[in-house]
């Protein structure tokens, strides 16, 4: 069973026994307008809990993709190379950015529910 959890920086992270899928949320797609460019991690990457991952360009800006949990990314979509645009249509789905093993699952139990985080969007 897989459990998805928030970040303040608008990330989201569905885990799934120690494997993690890391994407942005709807919220923070809809701040970026189109996606034009996405830079993902390589694999093998070893990336820190709130360092940076990857890279979103819309045609507002450009955001920096931290990631929600440490550990070694195992898989990046590199369908969004070629179809950014994967990441307005289903920002929790088939856009998600990459994946990646946990170094510790103790870092996913401190983001925020959907709950928290629905509360969270809602602040000015």
């Amino acid at each position: 069973m897989s459990e998805t959890r928030y970040t303040d920086q608008h990330e989201w992270v569905r885990l799934e026994g120690d494997n993690a899928t890391v994407g942005i949320t709807k919220f923070a797609a809809e701040k970026l307008g189109d996606v034009v460019y996405v830079e993902l991690p390589a694999k093998g990457k070893a990336v820190k809990v709130g360092a940076e991952a990857a890279v979103v360009e819309s045609v507002k800006a450009a955001s920096e993709v931290y990631a929600p949990v440490g550990g070694e990314v195992t898989g990046a979509n590199e369908a969004l190379t070629t179809e950014p645009s994967k990441v307005n249509d289903d920002p929790e789905g088939a856009g998600w950015f990459f994946q990646i093993k946990l170094s510790d699952t103790g870092e996913f139990a401190k983001l925020m529910d959907a709950a928290a985080y629905a509360e969270f969007t809602k602040s000015p």
